[in-house]
């Protein structure tokens, strides 16, 4: 008789330190699928017959909601069945986008998923390097600005291939260190934003993020045993940003009191959903209050949206310098 925890047969693979379980690689891979099949039940994230769009960046947690969402897929009835698409986002990083799109596109490949790419050279003139080059003359980190022009690539990708829902692979890891980014930031009222039982009308078409319960670490695990690839090179700008300290504070704390993120999860979902149900006076519309934007008229917190005064900042240093 094997030691895992699970089926008793095969021999233990990994242990969740945080619950105590010991799993074969089988036992493991079909966990995780099942926890991102509950956590879509528990939060009414997708809808049988809906289309699909996954983020699919082409980095292993994409690559790995992709695989997870087709497997899940591929178990309902042929009625019951949604439409996968693959939308895809060349932000334009030398050396490192090329390989991540080639990832993506084999994945989509195997599994007959269509895919559909924009970029950033196509939607605002120029790609994040660009963007990007006058780093000792801004105060505004590479992720933060990243965040702002990929954010509204996927909402043009989502248009344009027809989808009713995004699902993005933002996993436990990304959640908590978001929600630990905005208190250290002072940002409470964007707390309520991301409670997953919520739809933000800033978006064309609901986002959600079926790997919210499933830690970072296991889906790495899952696209290893997988054989999904992983790609080579990090991206250059990672670093840059207050994220990277987060992250390694909440890992150190994760190694010294395994279930920790676990437990700032739990407290993240209960303060965010709270503060969404007050927001939103205890109606179904998303927290966030939007005007139309001043220039583009894309929904906006403010008169001007961030990707508008974000390419204005782009386009006067590209002048500036003559670039």
């Amino acid at each position: 008789m094997g030691d895992c925890s699970r089926c008793r047969e095969a021999p233990s693979y990994y242990t969740r330190r945080y619950s105590g379980e010991s799993l074969c690689a089988s036992c493991f891979q079909e966990t995780t699928v099942e926890k991102v099949r509950r956590t879509i039940s528990k939060y009414g994230m997708l809808r049988r017959g809906e289309r699909v769009g996954v983020a699919v960046s082409g980095g292993k947690d994409s690559l790995s909601l992709l695989k997870i969402l087709h497997e899940l897929n591929s178990g309902l009835g042929h009625g019951g069945r949604s439409e996968l698409v693959a939308l895809t986002v060349d932000e334009g990083v030398k050396g490192y986008r090329d390989e991540a799109i080639e990832h993506a596109h084999a994945l989509c490949s195997e599994l007959g998923v269509e895919l559909v790419l924009v970029s950033y050279s196509e939607l605002f003139g120029f790609s994040l390097d660009q963007a990007l080059d006058w780093k000792d003359e801004r105060e505004v980190s590479s992720c933060s600005m990243c965040g702002v022009f990929r954010r509204r690539a996927i909402d043009e990708a989502a248009v344009k291939a027809k989808v009713d829902v995004v699902a993005t692979a933002h996993n436990l890891d990304d959640y908590v260190q978001t929600f630990m980014m905005n208190l250290l930031h002072g940002d409470v009222e964007r707390l309520g934003w991301l409670d997953p039982s919520t739809y933000d009308d800033a978006f064309p078409v609901r986002r959600v993020k079926p790997l919210t319960e499933v830690y970072e670490e296991e889906v790495a695990l899952y696209a290893y045993l997988s054989k999904i690839p992983f790609q080579s090179a990090s991206c250059p700008y990672m670093h840059e940003a207050l994220r990277s300290e987060v992250r390694d504070y909440l890992n150190e704390l994760e190694s010294s009191h395994p279930g920790m993120k676990n437990v700032l999860l739990a407290s993240a979902l209960d303060v965010t959903s709270r503060l969404s149900k007050e927001a939103r006076g205890g109606g179904q519309a998303g927290a966030k209050a939007t005007v139309p934007c001043a220039k583009c008229g894309k929904p906006s917190s403010k008169g001007v949206c961030g990707v508008c005064r974000m390419t204005e900042m782009v386009w006067q240093h590209t002048k500036y310098t003559g670039k």
